[in-house]
C-alpha cells in the first residue's frame, strides 16, 4: 500500500527561469535502483524549468557519508574554473596602456576579446548556482543508520552556510526498503508507485538559486 504521508513540494508561488543557472548534482551509488530514479526525477524537473542540460553537472561518490566533502568540492571546483575563464584584467589594461604608445595601434585589427561564460553559446563556466545532493540511506539492525544520517545532514548544512551557495537536502532516510522505492517513485504497492522526490529537489534547486542571486544583490 502507498504510504499516505508521501507529499510533493506545490509549486513555488513565482516561476523561476533557470536558463542562466549552473546546477551540480553529487549523488551516491548505494542503493543504485533508488538512486537512478531519484536522479532522473531531478534532472527532468531542472530541465522544465529552463535549466540546459549543458549546464547540469552530474559526479558520484561511493555512499552518502561522502556527500558533504564531495559537495565543498564541487563548489570549490566551479569556483576555481569560473575565474580560470575569466578574462585576465592585467592583460586587458596593459593592451590598452600599449595600444596609446604606439601610434600605429589604431591601423590594426582590434585584439578579439574573451567571451563573457554567461554570454557563450557553449557550457557555463560560472560558480554553480546550487548543488543538489542525492543519496539513500535505509536502516540496518545495527547504529549505522543512524550514525550516517546525522553526519550527512549536519555536514551538508554546514557547507551551505559556509559557502553561501545553496545545498539541496536529497538524501533519503528510509525505515525499510519500500519506504525508499515509493519515494523515489518506483514503489511496488499495488495503489501507486508513491512520488519522485526527485522532482522536488530539482524545484527547490532552481528556486534558491534564483532567490540567493537577487539576496546577494540586497534585492527583497
Amino acid at each position: 500500500m502507498s504510504d499516505p504521508t508521501i507529499k510533493g513540494l506545490p509549486p513555488p508561488p513565482v516561476k523561476y527561469d533557470g536558463s542562466n543557472f549552473r546546477i551540480a548534482i553529487v549523488h551516491a551509488r548505494w542503493n543504485d535502483a533508488i538512486i537512478k530514479a531519484l536522479l532522473d526525477g531531478t534532472i527532468n524537473k531542472l530541465k522544465e524549468q529552463g535549466v540546459k542540460e549543458e549546464n547540469i553537472v552530474v559526479k558520484s561518490v561511493p555512499g552518502s557519508y561522502e556527500l558533504p566533502f564531495a559537495t565543498k568540492q564541487l563548489i570549490e571546483a566551479g569556483k576555481v574554473q569560473s575565474a580560470n575563464a575569466a578574462p585576465s584584467m592585467i592583460a586587458s589594461s596593459t593592451t590598452n596602456l600599449l595600444s596609446l604608445i604606439d601610434n600605429t595601434s589604431s591601423t590594426q585589427p582590434a585584439e578579439p576579446q574573451p567571451k563573457s561564460s554567461a554570454g557563450s553559446s557553449g557550457p557555463l563556466t560560472t560558480p554553480f548556482d546550487a548543488v543538489i545532493s542525492i543519496g539513500c540511506l535505509i536502516k540496518g539492525s545495527t547504529m549505522h543508520f543512524e550514525y550516517i544520517c546525522d553526519a550527512v545532514t549536519h555536514g551538508l548544512m554546514r557547507i551551505q552556510l559556509d559557502t553561501g551557495t545553496p545545498v539541496v537536502f536529497g538524501v533519503l532516510t528510509a525505515l525499510n526498503d519500500d519506504q525508499a522505492l515509493e519515494r523515489a517513485g518506483i514503489g511496488r504497492g499495488e495503489k501507486g508507485k508513491g512520488h519522485n522526490h526527485g522532482e522536488d529537489w530539482g524545484l527547490a534547486a532552481v528556486e534558491l538559486a534564483a532567490q540567493n542571486k537577487d539576496w546577494t544583490k540586497g534585492v527583497l
